[in-house]
């Protein structure tokens, strides 16, 4: 799935995806956890799997990805984070809600992502993650935080 760099990025930073995920997913290294997590999430939006298996731990990367056309993910908010950039520990955490809809179905993906640098770079090692599904109505905010109803967003 190909997006323009003049695009908004998927992440929801506000940025365009060439000022944003765009550079990380052709190469450039991200600075912070919180960059990863969020070209990661573009990542899965946009079904790169070369990029999400690069940027995973690859004591703890699947063989399958799960990158199913039938999952449209919708929104993502960046809850907490942190991250050691020290000499003796580099480790970061990022905790997020990811909101999707799959084969109709209305959910969220809560997680407490984990990160180290590895050669220089950094990568995401696993995850404590909870998903739970979501009934929103007709007259309801859409979940994607449109600011519309959902009759009038993403149910269309």
């Amino acid at each position: 799935m190909a997006l323009s760099t003049t695009a908004v990025c998927p992440c929801g930073s506000g940025e365009t995806y060439g000022e944003c995920c765009a550079p990380l997913h052709q190469g450039v290294a991200a600075e912070t956890v919180v960059s990863l997590m969020r070209s990661r999430y573009s990542a899965f939006v946009l079904r790169l799997e070369g990029y999400l298996r690069k940027s995973w731990h690859p004591d703890t990367c699947p063989a399958e990805m799960g990158l199913s056309g039938a999952t449209h993910w919708k929104r993502l908010e960046v809850l907490e984070h942190d991250q050691q950039d020290g000499e003796q520990e580099q480790r970061g955490w990022v905790h997020f809600r990811a909101t999707f809809q799959e084969h109709g179905r209305w959910q969220q993906l809560e997680e407490a992502s984990r990160f180290i640098r590895l050669d220089g770079r950094w990568v995401y090692v696993d995850g404590d993650a909870r998903v739970t599904a979501l009934k929103p109505g007709r007259n309801d905010p859409c979940p994607c935080d449109s600011g519309r109803k959902l009759k009038k967003c993403c149910a269309v």
